[in-house]
């Protein structure tokens, strides 16, 4: 169900941050075409609600660790992989940091280009392998 969460997240993401759709109405939306469970739901809720918060400390994040490729430049979809892996990275224990990373790769080859989940890949090795900032932790 998780998976399905995260799913449903990423596309949330991606339709706020590509015409500026209201976030809750769209992953409510969403979930009625694809239930999730009570549980589920609420996963997928706090993803988009704290990428949506983290934002900006997110996409420095990326820039740090993907710096050959400006924040807003990226496709629409891997920014947002990026964003939701990267904030689930920040918020989940050492051992779950395979779980996230396998997680968004699995996205990137569903939602992106041939090129994504190489690329989500890269950047999230990097990342994982660094200490996130503590301002950032959740």
């Amino acid at each position: 169900m998780r998976r399905k969460a995260r799913a449903l997240a990423l596309q949330t993401l991606y339709e706020v941050d590509c015409v500026g759709h209201e976030p809750a109405s769209t992953l409510a939306r969403l979930m009625e075409d694809k239930p999730l469970s009570g549980e589920a739901a609420t996963f997928a809720q706090g993803l988009v609600n704290g990428v949506l918060d983290n934002r900006a400390k997110l996409d420095a994040i990326i820039q740090t660790y993907a710096s050959n490729f400006p924040v807003a430049q990226l496709s629409i979809i891997d920014r947002n992989i990026l964003r939701l892996a990267i904030f689930e990275l920040s918020t989940s224990g050492k051992g779950l940091i395979k779980v996230a990373i396998n997680e968004a790769v699995e996205l990137a080859k569903a939602f992106g280009s041939d090129s994504s989940p190489r690329f989500v890949n890269g950047v999230l090795g990097a990342v994982s392998s660094a200490a996130l900032p503590a301002e950032f932790r959740t």
